[in-house]
């Protein structure tokens, strides 16, 4: 894991997302949002680590999919509750910039995977 670029900023976006999920809960007395903003962004990296040991193109395409789908379920929970007033606009824009960013790659990552030796 730690020589792939996704797999390793996909782990620290999930570090980042349960910090955050620690102090929202104890701050802001906020459990159902919050909680699904936890799973799908922990999940990113879960599924990228499966990919990571995929057993075929197709199975890592696919793993992948699932990666880009929950990292963009993640930004849809943090403008919800940036939206809510539950969250600063700088909290937003640092896991906003971080989940982009790791979208983008994925997105990346699936379209090269997608065109190789198409």
């Amino acid at each position: 894991m730690s020589e792939s670029i996704v797999g390793k900023k996909s782990f620290e976006f999930a570090v980042s997302i349960v910090h955050f999920y620690k102090r929202i809960i104890v701050d802001k007395k906020e459990f159902t949002l919050s909680k699904q903003l936890l799973r799908s962004g922990t999940s990113v990296g879960a599924n990228i680590r499966e990919a990571l040991n995929a057993q075929s193109r197709m199975d890592f395409i696919h793993k992948l999919s699932i990666s880009q789908k929950e990292c963009d379920e993640t930004l849809y929970w943090l403008e919800l509750l940036y939206a809510t007033d539950y969250i600063s606009k700088e909290e937003f824009e640092g896991l906003r910039t971080q989940a982009s960013e790791l979208l983008k790659i994925i997105r990346s990552i699936i379209i090269t995977t997608k065109n190789k030796n198409s």
